[in-house]
């Protein structure tokens, strides 16, 4: 598909709204890409939009985890047990997400986002156990939920760290900011198998996706910087930001409804 600079510079834009709300509350902006690869740049074909969403995501949580790592808040071998586990799983969701219709997808796609609000809105606990080490007693757990929430991120083309992080939290008790850390680690790992499926199929699109991770960079900073200033409102700040998933969803339910014949 070729873009014009218009929808490259909207796409930059875009990547900056993403980056700037992941910035700013954390978990979940990203759930926003899809929507706006498709309705703001302009794609049309909503498995392209996935795909070059997924490789964008990826990359974005790995420049991310670096800075994670260097703080040690990520517990590796936990990590990577529940990454090698997504991978299989998000292999899987993103064959399944290939065959399925674009249109169905992205109806689908609004109701996920209405339980990410959800989500949101309900917060998290950040107390756990910080020695938490991988164990035969949590292994199972981690084997499970990791595959369970690799599908799930291969079938949207989701980071899916909102998953990822209360999985990691339910399957080992580790605080939150422990969680979050190693989350990046399973985001970059299903983000980037999920992008090379639909590469394989001519499903991304390179400039595209280069452009939303410059501006996803340069909106992240802004964001982070905004979030320290602001973090006495993160309650408000979440109920804000899951509004906006609320809104966006019930416009992607609207148009998928129009395109499916469902309403005239």
């Amino acid at each position: 598909m070729d873009l014009s600079l218009l929808q490259y510079g909207l796409g930059a834009a875009a990547g900056s709204l993403v980056g700037f709300s992941l910035g700013l509350v954390g978990g979940g902006g990203s759930i926003l890409a899809v929507p706006l690869i498709v309705y703001l740049v302009g794609v049309k074909e909503p498995h392209l939009a996935i795909g070059t969403s997924a490789l964008a995501v990826a990359a974005n949580a790995a420049a991310n985890l670096v800075n994670h790592a260097r703080h040690g808040t990520v517990k590796w071998k936990i990590a990577g047990l529940f990454a090698i586990a997504g991978v299989v799983g998000a292999l899987l969701g993103s064959t399944l997400g290939k065959a399925f219709d674009g249109q169905k997808l992205l109806a689908l796609f609004a109701i996920l986002m209405v339980v990410v609000g959800v989500l949101m809105l309900r917060g998290r606990r950040g107390d756990g156990d910080p020695d938490v080490t991988l164990t035969r007693g949590n292994a199972p757990k981690l084997l499970g939920t990791g595959t369970a929430t690799g599908i799930l991120s291969g079938f949207f083309g989701i980071g899916g760290g909102f998953l990822i992080v209360p999985s990691l939290m339910y399957a080992t008790r580790m605080p939150i900011f422990y969680a979050v850390g190693s989350s990046l680690v399973g985001v970059t790992a299903f983000g980037l198998t999920t992008a090379a499926n639909y590469a394989l199929s001519g499903w991304v699109d390179w400039p595209l996706a280069g452009v939303f991770l410059a501006g996803g960079i340069a909106g992240g900073g802004l964001g982070a910087g905004l979030a320290k200033t602001l973090s006495g409102h993160k309650g408000a700040l979440n109920a804000v930001f899951a509004t906006l998933i609320f809104v966006v969803a019930a416009y992607m339910l609207y148009r998928s409804a129009g395109a499916l014949g469902i309403i005239g």
